[in-house]
């Protein structure tokens, strides 16, 4: 990992909210919502790698979406290098664009099977107006070497490739236009054991070589491990914990956090861990739960987490959680 002692702010996210409305009726009156992202507040530090971890539909996929304006946030604010960019024009988004990349969970239905690797990666520079032909070419030739692919490579199609080699061409693609900050959508989740290992070396060197801020996404928490200085714990549409990559895995202050520690396998059979099963399934968003959205399932739920949500406090060395029994 780079610059961790670097306290300066390359993203800033605040009250960051996405509902997703129901409509019913030949008038399509909304008649509810999907509270996709409900109130989720974060920093991220320029150089580090955040982690971001919980079960499938808590809203980790959607915040990335809503940071990048891949979809319009219900309310809240994103602050990347000190410019809100729901704030912004869209000739000034356009151009901030170049900064703020994405790399998908699925390589393969993210890369048009039309077009060649080359003309793939060499797509953002022609849409932004970067260099001429002879330059972009120069540029393509450099970066797919970078990820570690050659050049007759650019000649092929997005098929005729394994799924390790299509999430390179996915990651240079993303690092063509020299961004800062890249959000990780879950990008080794679709690979074999052998080339997530492959995938994550690849992007800790990059990191090293051209100074990017990731956002990486995952459920995977060994993989989340590995490669994060932080990490936090999404629920529902809120971040419940957020602390340093060795506080979450050594201090875990929240029950969510725990048990889902608790169900990382270890791989010497003679260890034994407890394991702590959670009851019942992850609410109805639409219908979310008062007081503490976790109460439904928590082992340790007291009275006043029924009535009463927990504030997301501050409990130490960059620790923070939202528990009422911490």
């Amino acid at each position: 990992m780079i610059n961790k002692e670097c306290d300066d702010i390359i993203l800033k996210v605040n009250n960051l909210h996405k509902y997703f409305p129901i409509k019913e009726g030949i008038f399509s009156r909304v008649v509810n919502h999907v509270k996709a992202i409900d109130g989720v507040s974060f920093e991220v530090k320029r150089g580090e790698t955040l982690g971001i971890v919980g079960e499938s539909g808590c809203g980790k996929s959607t915040t990335g979406r809503a940071i990048l304006r891949l979809l319009e946030a219900t309310k809240g604010e994103v602050i990347f290098n000190g410019k809100n960019i729901y704030d912004i024009s869209s000739d000034d988004l356009r151009k901030l664009r170049k900064e703020m990349q994405i790399v998908f969970q699925d390589p393969f239905a993210s890369l048009n099977p039309r077009m060649k690797v080359g003309e793939l990666i060499e797509e953002p520079l022609k849409l932004h107006g970067i260099g001429t032909k002879e330059e972009r070419i120069n540029k393509v030739n450099k970066i797919i070497s970078v990820v570690g692919l050659n050049e007759y490579h650019l000649k092929k199609y997005p098929h005729e490739f394994s799924g390790g080699q299509r999430q390179r061409i996915c990651i240079a693609r993303a690092l063509i236009l020299n961004p800062k900050f890249i959000i990780c959508d879950e990008p080794v989740s679709a690979l074999d054991v052998s080339i997530q290992s492959q995938i994550i070396n690849l992007l800790k060197d990059l990191q090293k070589e051209f100074d990017l801020t990731y956002m990486f996404i995952s459920h995977d928490l060994s993989v989340v491990k590995h490669i994060s200085d932080r990490v936090g714990v999404m629920y529902l549409g809120k971040m419940v914990e957020l602390a340093p990559v060795d506080e979450i895995f050594n201090n875990p202050k929240h029950p969510y956090t725990k048990a889902l520690l608790s169900a990382i396998p270890i791989p010497d059979p003679e260890v034994k861990r407890d394991k702590i099963i959670l009851k019942g399934d992850v609410p109805n968003p639409i219908n979310v739960p008062k007081g503490c959205r976790f109460h439904t399932r928590c082992p340790y739920k007291m009275d006043i987490c029924a009535i009463e949500e927990p504030k997301f406090n501050d409990c130490g060395n960059g620790h923070f959680a939202s528990c009422h029994f911490k």
